[in-house]
């Protein structure tokens, strides 16, 4: 007849009845546990699937052991040391929580006790001999189990085997179930054989990576370990799997049948090195690089010659001769589909708006935008790139931009082109020649990829301050020059773009901003000297600045008046002058 008794959890830890165990119990809940079992003497000891202590009925398996509580001992920290003599096996029906504790109806599982039996006494001696191997690897003392299979019964045997080699809960509850000792020393057999195949393993893994310990480093050690481990798997590993990837990579990759080639070579014979070599390192850093490459990869936007208008209007005042010949630009791409024409050179003093027409010119186009500053390059390399001979070796720029693009036709802005110089690491004008030369860039050969690439789709813009340039340079480019712009122009430019800007920096509220026209030109007259806008910006961030500074940080509605503006910028004007000149104010 079906009893109802409270349930012990516990993790990792399945029992036979028939021995007395011990237990130390600390947690809370438990030790009520025990408390309201000592009624009846009766508890039962189940197995857990959860870490902590568990939550629902779910978390125990529906089988456990049940036994009398002979001892309980109360220890001064508050914890209890219980020992319990176990008796029968049950199954576990209808599990409740009740006050945190667990409570099931407790059915006894009949065990057939052949445990004399001759054929029983020989499997369980086959247990103890195949633990001898595993005692060496496993650093767990035979003599214990030894002792154990001459003095004590068979439950303490199996218990001892199953705690001893760390068998699973769910192969201990497994073994629990068996209906008698031979089914559970058959299936402990089974389990030990299988952990002594997989000490074979690790022995075998061990030994190969000791034969090559005497030259390795301790990383390269731990990686040949780890492809051992992966080809007793089976597997070959991941080091394998990537050089495999990278191949199916090359294979579907849109590079020409040349750059092809180049990269299945150099693929073999990355191959044939080990991945801890240097040389294999940066092989793969190559063909990384190769594959990064945009091999037929285009924006496909369509151009539209309005919206193309529409955009260089509402980002540039002014400068309409200048537009329009962006325009017919444009017109003549959308005709031929491609880059036909000569490159584009806008010239002018800073400030006048070049490098953001550049960038105009890409969004009216839909294409990506890349600015490389040439100010300062003397070297070719910056555009040709690095052999991969040299330590550090890189792309050049260009190939960089493309890359960062993944795109072959964006607008790449050569900025500052007269700023470029010249010296031992050779003539960085004479890579740009053939990269502005539509004949010529159709095969551009970076020094670091060293296969060509076809530069025709990229639209290039270039931007100087002067017309300090070699006369070949001059010869590749249509010079467009940009004025400075008149004083209504910057009026204008203000009015439309500057203020905002200058409000969107300083935190202020535009409609908190109130300046006339004769005012902004009153600005431009007194405190500018430029043909571009760069000053009247900076002159307008400076009167916010200076009007947050007077109102505590608050954007107040103010008029700037030419007499608001003297006022404000006075302060300015006259800690300038007196820094230029020497003077300093001491405290």
């Amino acid at each position: 007849m079906a009893m109802r008794n409270y349930l012990l959890p516990f993790r990792d830890f399945v029992v036979h009845p028939g021995l007395a165990v011990p237990l130390h119990i600390d947690n809370a809940l438990s030790i009520a546990c025990i408390e309201a079992a000592s009624t009846n003497q009766k508890l039962v000891i189940t197995p857990q699937r959860s870490w902590s202590y568990p939550s629902s009925p779910d978390d125990l398996y529906d089988i456990g052991t049940i036994g009398d509580i002979v001892q309980v001992l109360r220890l001064p920290d508050g914890t209890l040391h219980v020992i319990m003599r176990t008796t029968d096996i049950v199954n576990l029906n209808d599990i409740k929580i009740e006050n945190g504790m667990f409570t099931a109806e407790t059915a006894p599982v009949e065990i057939l006790d052949d445990s004399g039996f001759e054929q029983t006494l020989a499997l369980r001696d086959k247990v103890a001999e195949n633990l001898q191997s595993l005692a060496a690897s496993r650093k767990f003392k035979i003599d214990k189990i030894r002792a154990i299979v001459q003095n004590y019964p068979m439950a303490a045997f199996v218990d001892s085997v199953i705690q001893t080699t760390d068998i699973n809960t769910d192969e201990a509850v497994r073994i629990l179930r068996a209906a008698s000792w031979r089914d559970k020393l058959m299936i402990l057999l089974e389990k030990i054989n299988l952990l002594a195949e997989t000490a074979k393993i690790e022995d075998s893994i061990n030994r190969r990576i000791h034969e090559q310990m005497e030259n390795g480093r301790r990383e390269a050690i731990l990686q040949e370990k780890m492809r051992a481990i992966q080809r007793e798997m089976g597997d070959e590993g991941d080091e394998m799997m990537d050089t495999e990837n990278l191949r199916k990579r090359i294979d579907r990759s849109a590079m020409p049948r040349e750059a092809k080639e180049k990269a299945m070579s150099e693929w073999k014979r990355m191959r044939s090195m080990s991945p801890m070599s240097n040389e294999g390192g940066l092989l793969k850093t190559y063909l990384e690089e190769l594959l990064a490459m945009p091999w037929g990869k285009s924006d496909k936007a369509t151009i539209d010659l309005k919206s193309a208008r529409a955009v260089l209007d509402s980002q540039h005042s002014g400068m309409q001769p200048v537009k329009e010949r962006i325009l017919e630009h444009i017109a003549v791409m959308k005709k031929t589909g491609g880059n036909q024409g000569s490159i584009l050179c806008f010239v002018g003093a800073p400030g006048v708006g070049k490098t953001s027409l550049c960038k105009s010119i890409a969004d009216a186009l839909g294409r990506k935008y890349q600015r490389i500053s040439l100010g300062g390059i003397s070297d070719e390399a910056h555009f040709r790139g690095h052999r991969k001979t040299y330590i550090g070796a890189q792309t050049g720029r260009i190939m960089d931009a493309l890359k960062r693009c993944k795109a072959n036709n964006p607008v790449i802005v050569l900025d500052e082109i007269d700023k470029m110089g010249r010296d031992w690491r050779g003539d960085p004008e004479s890579a740009l020649l053939e990269i502005l030369d539509p004949e010529q860039n159709k095969s551009f050969r970076d020094h670091y990829l060293e296969v060509d690439f076809d530069l025709s789709n990229v639209l290039f813009i270039a931007t100087a301050n002067s017309l300090n340039m070699s006369n070949a340079l001059k010869d590749r480019m249509e010079i467009i020059e940009i004025p400075g712009y008149s004083e209504d122009e910057k009026v204008q430019i203000a009015r439309e773009h500057l203020i905002a800007r200058a409000a969107r920096d300083t935190g202020w509220n535009i409609e908190n901003v109130i300046i006339s026209d004769d005012a902004l030109r009153h600005l431009i007259r007194n405190y500018t000297s430029e043909d571009g806008v760069r000053e009247l910006q900076r002159e307008l961030t400076a009167l916010l600045r200076r009007t947050l500074l007077e109102h505590d940080g608050e954007d107040v509605k103010t008029e700037f008046t030419p007499q608001k503006i003297d006022e404000l910028l006075s302060v300015r004007k006259s800690a300038t002058m007196s820094k230029r000149i020497g003077f300093g104010v001491r405290a």
